[in-house]
């Protein structure tokens, strides 16, 4: 019985995967930012979700089985907190950054042990993909610095202080670089098309 909230952004040029520019242009960037989300729900879409949310900053692509909530204003962890405040059941929260995900990964947060309070994914540049909670509490998130590389640390702190049991789940590599591109396009089909369409590698 959980709920699974995927975070995005519209791919609007200039305001998403900007890291990647250069070498590719901010066109191109947003087009496999598009192509990263794509491939992303695709990944989660046999999980048993009860609900399917899309957590989306500008317009979603309107995908049929999800439901679009608007983020609201306010820094990303203020964002996710109130999503978070928005839900009483159990839930999994992963960003649009990892669409090489294997979502059996995910499968123990769709059955939550009963000696698991949080599941936590951890990102190798410091930060987290995933985050489940069976209880989800906006405070469990609010305030915690999001973007830096202990990130992912001061989340593990944060659910560690409040008692909270936690799983860690499969690290995983963000696609926000150039260096990251090629071992998410293997297992992502829709990036490793735009890839190829944009001429990379070069």
């Amino acid at each position: 019985m959980t709920a699974l909230v995927v975070v995005a952004k519209e791919p609007v040029p200039g305001r998403v995967k900007t890291r990647l520019h250069p070498p590719f242009s901010l066109a191109d960037a947003a087009r496999i930012a598009a192509a990263c989300l794509s491939d992303t729900l695709d990944a989660v879409a046999d999980l048993p979700a009860t609900r399917r949310i899309l957590l989306i900053d500008g317009r979603g692509p309107g995908r049929p089985g999800w439901q679009e909530w608007p983020q609201p204003s306010g820094t990303l962890d203020e964002r996710i907190a109130w999503c978070l405040d928005e839900l009483t059941g159990p839930m999994l929260l992963i960003g649009m950054d990892t669409p090489h995900l294997d979502a059996t990964v995910l499968a123990p947060a769709f059955d939550w042990p009963d000696d698991v309070d949080a599941f936590l994914g951890p990102a190798e540049d410091g930060g987290y993909w995933a985050l489940g909670l069976r209880r989800p509490d906006g405070a469990l998130v609010r305030g915690v610095p999001m973007s830096r590389d202990d990130t992912g640390a001061e989340q593990l702190r944060r659910l560690a202080d409040a008692g909270l049991r936690v799983r860690a789940l499969l690290a995983m590599r963000d696609v926000d670089t150039v260096a990251d591109l090629a071992g998410a396009a293997a297992a992502a089909p829709r990036l490793a098309a735009v890839l190829s369409g944009c001429g990379w590698p070069r």
